[in-house]
């Protein structure tokens, strides 16, 4: 009972929070309990009876955490897992919120959480975990994380709690020398691409530092093909046929994360077939290469939250593609963050909107892209990207940056919970 007067204050801020913004303030509980009761979240995370497994990295957090969770699911784990836009402090006590009992305890036998790399180096400060995942090391937010070896020391302090496995990214050298840092009695999981995939990506799959030598597939679960929205892993000397939430190598790299941790969390009880099934039928998460239904048509959300995720997610918009508003909201406080990457494989962009969209449509223009219209209200844009007549290729596609995103969806009615 010890955080029950917390609980109750947590739940009763929920409540006034919702009612003053519907589908908002989901961290505010998350601040409230976390200032009046600060040991709240550590217990919680440490009473799982099956432990803490911890996703972590510059990119594919939110994607491999969703893969994974659908994994131990279908192989019967009760799974507690918190929401893709709840993975700093705040969000994370209140996504336990959400589901505590008085006595502040959580249902599920295994925690599974999507962690930001900046906050989780704090979470994780007297918390072990039983497995520590990490996707990659990348030039990532300027505000927050200007420096590739300041990521890598965050990750490298969240590593060091998991008593179990490590799993990383064995193209990514910054995770290697992480993984090569580690104490004894850590086993160390990798998974990666082969030569091929690779190859097949010039621009290179966006790691601030890429390994100079592939993971062999006796010594780790590795992508060997990338289709489209398939994928094989090559597991050993079994290969293994996936579907992907979405088109791209990035998210065959997530399966391949999600697939290995998943070998870590469950051990013998780890059947390759199962996790197949439940990798293949998972949708895409939060703007992730996310398919909507919206005023009775299908529309792609493409999410850019950093240049390495920028270029891989517009390399993978399907070519000809010829209905796309690209969309940059207040959250890119530096445009010029983007002007490596290059987007001319957009050929034609209908709507460029956003509180950046000038700084924007400069950009794609010097990247060769056509312009039809530059609408700064990000409403009127949305509202009459919609009611335009259905594309003659691929399906209407809005690309945005994660302010963008959250205008977007509020725009459109999408508040429910993901």
């Amino acid at each position: 009972m010890k955080y029950a007067p917390a609980i109750l204050v947590g739940r009763l801020t929920r409540i006034a929070a919702r009612l003053r913004k519907p589908g908002g303030g989901s961290a505010v509980p998350g601040l409230v309990v976390n200032t009046i009761a600060p040991g709240y979240l550590r217990t919680t995370l440490s009473g799982f009876p099956r432990g803490l497994v911890v996703v972590t990295g510059s990119s594919g957090k939110s994607t491999t955490t969703k893969m994974l969770v659908a994994i131990l699911r279908a192989h019967g784990e009760a799974v507690f897992t918190n929401p893709s836009t709840a993975n700093i402090s705040q969000g994370l006590t209140s996504a336990l919120l959400e589901q505590a009992d008085w006595r502040g305890r959580v249902p599920g036998d295994v925690a599974v959480l999507e962690m930001d790399e900046g906050h989780g180096a704090r979470v994780m400060e007297g918390v072990d975990a039983r497995v520590v995942t990490l996707t990659n090391v990348m030039v990532d937010q300027i505000d927050r994380f200007h420096d590739s070896e300041m990521v890598a020391g965050m990750l490298a302090k969240i590593a060091s709690r998991a008593h179990g496995s490590v799993v990383v990214n064995a193209d990514d050298a910054y995770l290697e020398r992480i993984a090569g840092g580690l104490g004894d009695g850590v086993a160390v999981r990798r998974f990666g691409v082969s030569p091929t995939v690779l190859a097949a990506s010039p621009r290179g799959l966006g790691h601030t530092e890429t390994s100079p030598e592939r993971l062999d597939p006796a010594a780790g679960v590795v992508v060997a093909s990338v289709d489209g929205a398939s994928a094989v892993l090559a597991d050993g000397g079994r290969d293994v046929a996936i579907g992907l939430p979405a088109r791209g190598t990035h998210y065959a790299v997530d399966a391949a994360a999600a697939y290995s941790t998943a070998r870590a969390v469950l051990g013998e009880q780890f059947d390759p077939e199962v996790a197949a099934r439940a990798l293949s039928a998972i949708p895409a998460v939060f703007g992730r290469g996310e398919r909507v239904t919206v005023r009775g048509q299908e529309v792609d959300f493409v999410l850019v939250q950093n240049p390495a995720s920028y270029q891989l997610n517009v390399d993978s918009i399907a070519p000809g593609t010829d209905r796309i508003l690209f969309a940059i909201g207040s959250d890119v406080r530096d445009p010029s963050y983007f002007w490596p990457t290059d987007a001319s494989s957009l050929g034609r962009v209908s709507i460029v909107s956003g509180s950046k969209a000038d700084e924007a449509a400069l950009m794609l223009a010097y990247d060769g892209v056509e312009i039809d219209r530059v609408e700064h209200d990000l409403g009127r844009a949305l509202d009459d990207f919609l009611a335009a007549p259905a594309p003659t290729s691929g399906v209407k596609t809005i690309v945005f940056s994660a302010d963008a995103m959250r205008r977007t969806r509020t725009h459109l009615g999408l508040t429910e919970a993901v």
